[in-house]
């Protein structure tokens, strides 16, 4: 409970410091020249994406490791990564569509990296519903580590879909090899607004983390419950036989 305690005040300070992302992205950082104020969005959209992605990443990377050592810690934080990525996927499913609208002209084209990026929310949500769909916690361990292994392999395809396909999104202007091609003032709100991302999806992570462990003592504390009623109950039997 201490974990999830702590998770909470972390995504709270991660809150109050998106605040101020927003305070220097409309006060402080210049406007885009041809994409006008919409633009500004992009200091929620970009980090909300990269930690979408990078959340499924470390589902994948866990669920690889949960392969070879078993270890439940893995699957724990696995699915509780898994519920991160999933609101920040939901967020760029959001933003990108609010954002699209002024400068593409239209909510939503069946553009590569939207498609993709609509994939992988799904691929969350699959994820999420196998794990409340499977009550057996080894079996769901194992089929949740082969779809996140999924997912894994999915997100490289994401990012580089700008550079395979023919869409309507720029190309790579912060990870690519050569130098970010921002101004440093749009630089540093973007950095500043990847750092509480990393806050929120470590809050995330921490809560989630946390209830599932004490989940799972409640769930050993009723099972042993369960068996020392079993036992009571058949030695009273057995006396009643004799």
């Amino acid at each position: 409970m201490r974990l999830a305690r702590a998770g909470r005040w972390v995504t709270v300070v991660g809150l109050v410091l998106m605040a101020g992302v927003y305070l220097r992205a409309l006060a402080f950082t210049p406007i885009e020249r041809s994409q006008g104020p919409a633009q500004k969005i992009f200091y929620l959209h970009m980090p909300a994406a990269v930690w979408a992605e990078l959340a499924m990443v470390l589902v994948g990377l866990a669920g690889v490791f949960y392969l070879f050592l078993k270890d439940p810690r893995l699957d724990r934080f696995a699915a509780a990564s898994a519920e991160a990525g999933t609101v920040f996927a939901a967020i760029v499913l959001t933003t990108g569509p609010i954002w699209g609208k002024p400068i593409w002209g239209t909510w939503w084209t069946w553009d590569a990296r939207l498609t993709l990026t609509l994939l992988l929310f799904f691929l969350y949500m699959g994820y999420l519903l196998l794990r409340s769909a499977t009550p057996d916690p080894a079996l769901r361990a194992r089929y949740s580590a082969v779809l996140g292994i999924c997912g894994l392999v999915l997100v490289p395809f994401i990012h580089l879909s700008t550079v395979m396909f023919r869409t309507l999104h720029p190309a790579p202007i912060v990870l690519k090899p050569s130098q970010p091609s921002l101004p440093g003032s749009m630089l540093i709100t973007l950095l500043f607004s990847f750092g509480v991302f990393t806050l929120l999806y470590i809050g995330f992570v921490m809560q989630r983390y946390g209830l599932s462990l004490l989940r799972e003592e409640l769930a050993a504390r009723e099972r042993s419950a369960a068996v020392a009623r079993g036992r009571g109950g058949g030695g009273g039997d057995g006396g009643d036989d004799a």
